[in-house]
């Protein structure tokens, strides 16, 4: 159960994240700073993302609880929340959409550009904290799963950093077709997660 469990959050968050596809984004909104400056933005970064995943992983069900939201109706709402990120994901929309928002930062000289839009809502947006609070759902509680889940937000926020400081490297190794063809791929695996978050909610409500 531990192994199935933490196989699931980090597909579940890698995907949703997508760090190595973060790579042509952050030299997009560094472009011009210097090589010390780029990589403060990177830790920088990295650590807010990270912080509101574990937050989420440690308050979110709470606040479920305090909405009065069930948890079956979370995982159908979050799950229809995954799988239109993944549409966007498999037809190149959600690309088009992290430009776009490179693009207004640079324009408007964004003062922290680590907090935005890089940390939030490239990184920590609506997808990853909807899985990471219905990771901690599936948590149900249990303090080892809850240890695991918040080592997993970590991870990916370690993640991201690594993929920052190699961003050169990383998207001309890729290459255009390589990032596409990478962002396809993740995108039809999270709508496979999707259908199955909805699928456990319904079910949680029929049993």
């Amino acid at each position: 159960m531990l192994l199935n469990y933490a196989i699931s959050a980090v597909i579940t968050l890698f995907v949703v994240v997508d760090p190595v596809a973060m790579a042509p984004t952050f030299l997009a909104v560094t472009a011009g700073m210097p090589r010390t400056f780029r990589k403060s933005v990177a830790v920088r970064a990295s650590i807010i993302a990270g912080a509101i995943l574990v937050g989420a992983a440690l308050i979110g069900d709470r606040l479920l609880n305090v909405l009065e939201i069930s948890l079956p109706a979370f995982r159908i709402a979050g799950g229809l929340l995954l799988f239109w990120i993944a549409a966007e994901m498999v037809f190149g929309v959600r690309t088009r959409n992290e430009s776009e928002a490179a693009e207004q930062a640079i324009e408007e000289r964004v003062r922290n550009i680590a907090a935005f839009p890089l940390a939030v809502p490239l990184l920590a947006g609506p997808g990853a904290i909807t899985a990471t609070i219905l990771l901690a759902g599936q948590a149900s509680g249990h303090l080892l799963l809850l240890t695991i889940l918040i080592a997993v937000a970590i991870l990916i926020a370690v993640s991201c950093l690594v993929t920052f400081i190699f961003a050169e490297r990383i998207s001309g190794l890729l290459g255009v077709t390589g990032n596409i063809v990478l962002s396809r791929l993740l995108g039809v695996l999270l709508a496979a997660l999707a259908v199955q978050y909805v699928v456990d909610g319904i079910r949680s409500i029929w049993t």
